[in-house]
């Protein structure tokens, strides 16, 4: 791509530091898309013999060479100067994973100076660092520490209360304390500062020191947000480190103190810049002296901010780690939740926070019963649609499952195994294999259906969350003789805390990004279990008929964290533009960084004609895939019958094999015995199971075929193809069918949202039966029952 010409509108920059790539998404001021670069780890960067961007070893532990990303950065601007007038860029914002950067005490206090004749990788070379190879989001080998930590300071409500989050191996307080007691001593002496990706990154665009937003500083487990009360306006720069957290952390006070010294300041207004861009990126690259930079923040937060998520929305990503965010009225901390000071707002603003619900036991265990029962991603989609809610259609031998592989937070904080009930009582194996995909989902969304319910007790959502939708009943309901309302009869006689057949304090759209919402059965099963519509990025829906099953987008697709980066970008600039002109910062709708964002689309979608956002620049077409302009989502107002053009097609030859013989493949001896889950280590495939889900005749969970017996053999019910009898099976290769685009309001579709999927009420009262059940063998769980 040439660069375009030296003069024109102003651009915005944002930056992403993904665990597999580093992404650039450059938007104009109106936020369409007009650039898209990104550096892929694994292979421009093969040096550093990464997977995925990252190095597992045993233990849970998952690191990455910070090196790694020095000289993508490099790589990065390089590309960016090549195919892009980086003149025109006027802002930058950003974002990266969680993990941190360990400084030796050599370059400090100041930043380190560095030659614009020469590239940062030759600057700043791999001992520069005490720590080389950093852990990452999907490291779970500080969750012992994070525990004893919780421990020590008194229980996950006390620590809640005290510092906002209760025990997870994410926590910035619990890596420290890793590093202290099992790493070499050498590591802790030699560290003069250490950073949150995010800062570290903002620091190379700066080229001086940039301190912590108290977003971040909320998730590290040492910080303690100052809260006037419920609904109040706090003043900027109450919060402060927790002494008695650092002395623990660090052994002493002494220690303590280091760390406090440590982790700087931290930047508690977020709604202003953070400085210029450094002199060694003007002299080196081009950019212009007064070109601003924002603050930093994590990638799962600009993703958020991507998205524009109204009051009672729910963010649901899927990926490495399961997340439901949504916005919050009140800072309220408890252990059911972590609670985060919204990361783009004015401190003349009414304080608003996020909070979120995470998973930890989200990819590993989909990705391992694909291999286990499927062998590829389109026959997993299929299997979940084929089966019914709750692996069986009976009403009273309904399946559960629970895989906990990895250490995750509150209430499973100290829960781990594959576990599994059919009638109640624990099982090594399902009678029917085929239910374990459909199961394993079930469970994860139910998780957060469960989670979302007990938030909502708590008031830190506010009182104006229910939905005020046409098939929602917005008056009281009547009352008992008593006064006591019949919802909570319910509630009680089902030993719950909340009614599960009311779906009015449920959110009212269900935002979705992540690979596995690229499946038409994770899209409806999410909007079943919350009775809501969802939507996805068009961005996402467009790269999902290219490359459907990786969470990285498509080349040419943006990533939501770097656009959330620019869009933070350009709400900063205009901001400080007013305020350079002698207006009000908080004028012309530039107060709220979510009024300002949708300002802008519905400006640009005025002034285009109803034309929907671009999703990509110069994305491959043909060949294995298709682009925005022919996925479905660049005409958001017709019927979307099919997927547009060729979908990328998984060649499956044993599986084509299996599916020529699947009338027979179900021998009784397949589900004579289960297999224990020690077992998992051997080989299967001879248990692998292949159903009608692997054919075309079922493409959603409501278009079964008229055989509804899910725990007998039974393939020739339904499963007849045009043209042959019944059980004939057409052998072909398996094609990746991911969601398309339905029908999507104006509102949705200017600020770049699809419709993937709609709410279905009998669905969710079908699953809101399963609530009590799965909410009595989750607590088994917590309380080492089974």
């Amino acid at each position: 791509m040439a660069p375009g010409p030296k003069a024109g509108p102003a651009l915005f920059l944002g930056l992403e530091l993904a665990t597999d790539q580093l992404r650039a998404s450059i938007v104009d001021e109106s936020l369409e898309l007009v650039g898209v670069e990104c550096v892929d780890f694994d292979t421009e960067l093969p040096e550093y013999q990464t997977q995925g961007g990252i190095f597992t070893t045993p233990g849970d532990a998952y690191t990455t060479p910070v090196d790694m990303w020095v000289k993508a950065l490099d790589f990065l601007l390089e590309k960016l100067t090549r195919n892009h007038d980086v003149t025109r860029i006027k802002s930058i914002g950003g974002c990266a994973q969680h993990a941190l950067v360990w400084w030796k005490s050599t370059p400090i206090p100041s930043f380190p100076a560095l030659d614009p004749r020469l590239p940062f990788h030759s600057q700043l070379p791999p001992n520069t660092f005490s720590l080389p190879n950093t852990p990452v989001a999907q490291d779970t080998s500080a969750h012992t520490h994070a525990l004893a930590l919780e421990a020590l300071l008194g229980g996950p409500d006390v620590m809640a209360a005290r510092v906002g989050t209760c025990a997870n191996a994410s926590l910035l307080a619990a890596q420290l304390l890793r590093v202290r007691e099992s790493w070499s001593s050498d590591v802790w002496s030699r560290t003069g500062k250490i950073q949150l990706a995010s800062q570290f990154l903002a620091s190379m665009v700066v080229g001086e020191w940039v301190n912590m937003g108290e977003s971040e500083a909320c998730a590290t487990g040492m910080w303690v947000h100052a809260s006037a009360g419920a609904g109040a306006q706090v003043a900027p720069g109450l919060g402060r480190w927790d002494e008695g957290v650092l002395e623990i952390v660090g052994g002493s006070r002494e220690e303590g103190r280091r760390i406090r010294t440590w982790l700087g300041d931290v930047e508690v207004a977020a709604g202003r810049k953070v400085a210029h861009i450094s002199r060694y990126l003007c002299e080196r690259y081009g950019f212009e002296t007064d070109t601003i930079v924002t603050p930093f923040t994590s990638d799962y937060l600009s993703s958020y901010l991507s998205l524009c998520p109204s009051p009672g929305d729910a963010v649901l990503s899927f990926g490495p780690m399961d997340t439901l965010l949504t916005p919050a009225q009140h800072y309220l901390p408890t252990r059911l939740y972590s609670l985060f000071p919204h990361p783009a707002q004015d401190a003349s603003e009414k304080r608003r926070y996020i909070a979120m619900l995470s998973s930890r036991n989200a990819d590993v265990p989909r990705a391992l019963v694909r291999d286990m029962y499927t062998k590829s991603w389109s026959a997993f989609d299929r299997l979940v649609a084929i089966v019914p809610p709750g692996g069986s259609i009976g009403l009273d031998d309904k399946l559960f499952s629970f895989w906990l592989l990895q250490g995750d937070s509150y209430p499973l904080s100290h829960v781990k195994g594959i576990y599994r009930f059919e009638t109640g009582i624990k099982v090594n194996e399902f009678r029917d294999l085929r239910a374990n995909p459909r199961c394993l989902l079930e469970s994860q969304v139910l998780s957060f259906r469960f989670r979302w319910s007990r938030m909502i007790a708590t008031g830190v959502l506010g009182t104006n969350i229910n939905r005020s939708r046409g098939n929602v009943a917005q008056t009281p309901g009547p009352t008992s003789p008593q006064g006591q309302n019949p919802r909570s009869n319910i509630a009680s006689s089902l030993g719950l805390s909340f009614d599960p057949y009311d779906y009015s304090p449920l959110p009212a759209r269900i935002l979705v990004t992540g690979a596995a919402a690229n499946f038409p059965s994770v899209a409806n099963l999410a909007g079943d279990v919350f009775n809501a519509p969802v939507f996805m990025p068009s961005t996402q829906v467009d790269s999902a008929q290219v490359v459907p099953h990786r969470n990285a987008p498509a080349a040419g697709f943006p990533g939501r964290a770097s656009l959330g980066g620019a869009y933070f970008a350009r709400w900063i600039w205009g901001k400080e533009r007013s305020s350079a002109i002698g207006g009000s910062s908080t004028g012309r709708g530039l107060g709220g960084f979510e009024e300002e964002i949708r300002r802008l689309h519905g400006k640009r979608w005025v002034a285009s004609g109803g034309n929907p956002l671009r999703t990509n620049v110069n994305a491959p077409v043909g060949g294995n895939g298709g682009s925005g302009a022919n996925s479905g989502t660049s005409t958001p107002y017709g019927h979307r019958s099919g997927l547009g053009s060729t979908v990328f097609v998984e060649e499956e030859e044993e599986e084509v094999e299996e599916m020529e013989r699947a009338s027979g493949i179900l021998a009784s001896s397949v589900f004579a015995g289960g297999f224990a889950d020690r077992d998992l280590g051997r080989d299967i495939s001879r248990m692998r199971t292949l159903t009608g889900s692997t054919l075309d005749t079922v493409t959603s969970s409501g278009s079964m075929g008229p055989s509804t017996a899910f725990t007998t053999p039974d393939l020739n019910a339904g499963a007849g193809s045009p043209g042959g009898g019944v059980g004939a099976v057409v052998p072909q290769t398996t094609t990746l069918t991911p969601v398309t685009a339905m029908p999507t309001s104006d509102a949705e579709a200017q600020i770049g949202l699809a419709k993937v999927a709609e709410a279905d009420v009998d669905a969710f009262m079908t699953y809101a039966a399963i609530v009590p059940e799965y909410c009595r063998l989750e607590g088994m769980l917590c309380k080492s029952l089974v």
